[in-house]
C-alpha cells in the first residue's frame, strides 16, 4: 500500500468511528519482539502544544508488559476486509498464539519509532508516550461507569503519547484547509 507522510495538522478522520467501529492495532515492541492488540478505545487531540494520542492498557494484558518497557508505539489503522484478523488480535493473547502467524499480517518497523507496525495498514501513527497514570476507582464521577466495566477494577493504565509521525492514504489527508 502507497502511504503519504501526513503533517498531524493535515489530518483528518473521523476517530469516533475508526477507534470505536473499525479499530486500530496497538502495537509496542521492535522487530525482534512485540505484541500486537486491538484498540476501539482512546483519544486524539491537542495537549501540551503537541498532537497526541491517548491509549488505556488493563494490566493483565500481555501488551502492558511491553508498554511498560518501551517508550514508543503505533496505532495502524487498515482498510475494509480486515475485521477477522481484528478481531483475532483483540480476542487472543501473544503469551498463546502467535498473533503474526495466525492472521497473516507483515510486520514491518515505523519509520520514526523503532517499533513494528504492518505494511497491509493504510493508516500508521507513531507515538511517543510523555506521560502514564492508572485510572482510579474513586476519581469516577459516573458512577456506572466502574462497575458496569471494570466489575474487577482492573482498570486502564492510560498512555499519553506525542504523535510523531503520520502516514496514510488520500482519503486521511485534508485538503480542505490547505492554500
Amino acid at each position: 500500500m502507497n502511504l503519504e507522510n501526513i503533517a498531524y495538522e493535515n489530518f483528518s478522520t473521523n476517530v469516533f468511528s475508526d477507534l470505536n467501529k473499525n479499530w486500530m492495532l496497538l502495537t509496542v515492541g521492535d522487530k525482534k519482539k512485540f505484541n500486537t492488540m486491538t484498540v476501539s478505545w482512546g483519544m486524539f487531540g491537542t495537549f501540551w502544544h503537541k498532537p497526541m494520542v491517548m491509549i488505556g492498557v488493563r494490566p493483565q494484558r500481555y501488551t502492558y508488559d511491553f508498554i511498560e518497557n518501551n517508550d514508543t508505539f503505533t496505532l495502524s489503522g487498515f482498510p475494509e476486509g480486515f475485521k477477522e484478523q481484528l478481531t483475532f488480535c483483540g480476542r487472543n493473547s501473544g503469551r498463546e498464539v502467535d498473533k503474526i502467524a495466525e492472521t497473516n499480517l507483515t510486520p514491518i518497523i515505523a519509520d520514526e519509532v523503532d517499533c513494528v507496525t504492518f505494511k497491509e495498514a493504510e493508516l500508521i501513527i507513531e507515538c511517543r508516550i510523555v506521560y502514564c497514570e492508572s485510572l482510579k476507582g474513586k476519581n469516577f464521577k459516573n458512577k456506572r461507569i466502574k462497575p458496569d466495566l471494570y466489575p474487577n477494577r482492573d482498570f486502564h493504565k492510560l498512555y499519553y503519547a506525542e504523535v510523531v509521525n503520520i502516514s496514510g492514504v488520500d482519503k486521511y489527508l485534508n485538503t480542505k484547509d490547505q492554500d
